[in-house]
């Protein structure tokens, strides 16, 4: 038994060496099909790395299964290169199907997933939930055509641009421009919760043709209460439109010195509107500095009128008015508003404490602050 394996060994290892080497070429036919093959191995990894590799064997294995034919006349080369040559089609059908399936049929839907989408991490199975949400329907807006109307149109969609550009306005005078992949009703989402109804505060309005995708609000609120991921998501874009939106109404609040005003101070909100309840003797800034200064000012009169008719007692003695002597730092000094001047003090268009409610303009009369500065000229 030992014998036969030693003799299967010598044959497999030590085998007749070549009696001869020849100097006639295999023919054009094998050269290239070897030459496609060692292009083949050149590809990349991923779908399209094996669909590169798989493409260029397949027509190897073609040429290789004809020079086995014409050439050499062998069968065993013929079988084995076409039994190669249908695994690499059946490996290219299978990648192609693959590519169909994660693909994404609408030309809009792939162009917005490649610029909003996958910067994000977003993988096309996900984005292919959230399309789902939308029915992957794209609606189409004329110029002139209105989103929403402010006090009429019932928040209940969520909408991103696609393309064109819509012009948002309050009480008719213009507040910003809404650009492509950019929410259209994200301040009015996000102020609402899931149970509470609400109304547009603006009306949006088509600059130009425009095209966008809308997810209803309980089908959205569906898919980011079964999925946390989507949710997250959606909370960062949503977050960071609102954030642009802000920004760009930041850039418009300019007043007649030049100053730029941030919108995250508290004090402008007694810039853009006064106090309702100072003026009523409530508890508004302007209308407590004003009623302090007041009294101390009829103080200070009646002590002088006190003074002026009798100035002879004013020198006399007080039993109840000895004591230490105190020294101009314990004195109590009366606070002084003024020393503190706003530098927007001194616009004349903005509203004072003392102004009446008739007399302010319309955009300021309201018991509320306005979303964003009024008059601002257009773009």
């Amino acid at each position: 038994m030992s014998g036969a394996n030693s003799t299967l060994l010598d044959s497999l290892f030590f085998g007749p060496m070549c009696d001869g080497w020849t100097n006639n070429t295999e023919g054009a036919i094998y050269h290239l099909g070897n030459t496609i093959l060692f292009l083949g191995y050149m590809g990349g990894s991923g779908a399209y790395g094996c669909l590169f590799i798989f493409g260029f064997l397949t027509p190897s294995f073609v040429c290789l299964t004809l020079w086995g034919w014409l050439t050499m006349c062998s069968l065993d080369i013929i079988s084995w290169n076409l039994i190669l040559l249908v695994a690499c089609l059946a490996q290219i059908c299978h990648l192609l199907y693959r590519l169909h399936q994660e693909g994404l049929s609408n030309e809009e839907l792939s162009s917005l997933y490649q610029a909003v989408y996958l910067p994000l991490g977003v993988s096309i199975q996900v984005f292919k939930e959230i399309a789902g949400a939308f029915e992957n329907k794209v609606v189409e807006l004329k110029a002139g055509q209105t989103y929403a109307v402010e006090g009429k149109t019932p928040i209940d969609q969520l909408s991103f641009l696609l393309s064109g550009r819509i012009n948002v306005s309050l009480e008719g005078q213009f507040l910003h421009y809404i650009h492509r992949h950019q929410f259209l009703d994200s301040p009015e989402w996000e102020s609402l919760r899931p149970n509470e109804e609400g109304k547009f505060q603006v009306t949006l309005t088509a600059e130009e043709d425009s095209r966008y995708i809308s997810w209803r609000r309980r089908r959205l609120y569906t898919l980011i209460s079964k999925e946390r991921y989507i949710a997250r998501l959606f909370s960062v874009m949503l977050g960071y439109d609102i954030a642009e939106k802000l920004y760009n109404l930041n850039n418009k609040l300019f007043i007649k010195s030049g100053i730029l005003l941030d919108i995250r101070l508290p004090s402008l909100y007694h810039v853009l509107v006064p106090s309702s309840q100072g003026s009523e003797g409530g508890s508004g800034s302007d209308g407590g500095v004003t009623k302090e200064q007041q009294t101390q000012q009829q103080g200070e009169d009646q002590a002088l009128t006190y003074q002026k008719a009798d100035p002879d007692q004013s020198h006399t003695f007080q039993p109840h008015l000895q004591g230490p002597r105190k020294t101009p730092l314990d004195e109590p000094q009366a606070p002084q508003h003024d020393r503190y001047r706003h530098p927007w003090a001194s616009d004349p268009e903005l509203p004072s404490g003392g102004d009446s409610d008739g007399n302010l303009p319309p955009r300021f009369q309201r018991g509320r602050a306005p979303l964003a500065p009024t008059d601002t000229p257009k773009l």
